[in-house]
């Protein structure tokens, strides 16, 4: 596994933001991915939910953005692809920011959550 670490960053979102800082303030220079101009495709995504630990693509997507609705993604019948096929249409509805270390994974909300998966 590599020693990288990457976020999926949004610069003009402040926990990104505050996630970004908190990385460089231990010492770490991260592959920042600007996920909003080259999204992750379905295998990326679907390989995400699995190191955020979560059951569904669903915990993944960001239900007040205005888009969850008009998608008419809070359908429980929706199978999880459609959820991830909306998340790679609409990068705007990932959860953010995302950091990936050595396989694992964790939203920075708040930011210093993600010092879990950096020892």
């Amino acid at each position: 596994m590599s020693d990288a670490v990457t976020i999926y960053h949004n610069p003009r979102c402040s926990k990104s933001r505050e996630t970004l800082n908190l990385l460089k303030e231990k010492g770490v220079e991260p592959q920042v991915v600007l996920y909003l101009e080259n999204p992750p495709d379905a295998a990326t995504l679907r390989n995400l939910v699995k190191m955020l630990g979560m059951r569904s693509a669903r915990e993944l997507l960001r239900q007040k953005e205005d888009l969850y609705t008009s998608l008419a993604l809070m359908d429980p019948d929706l199978p999880e692809e459609a959820l991830i096929l909306a998340m790679v249409e609409h990068p705007k509805l990932i959860e953010r920011p995302i950091v990936v270390h050595n396989g694992k994974a964790r939203i920075g909300r708040p930011p210093e959550q993600i010092l879990e998966i950096l020892d």
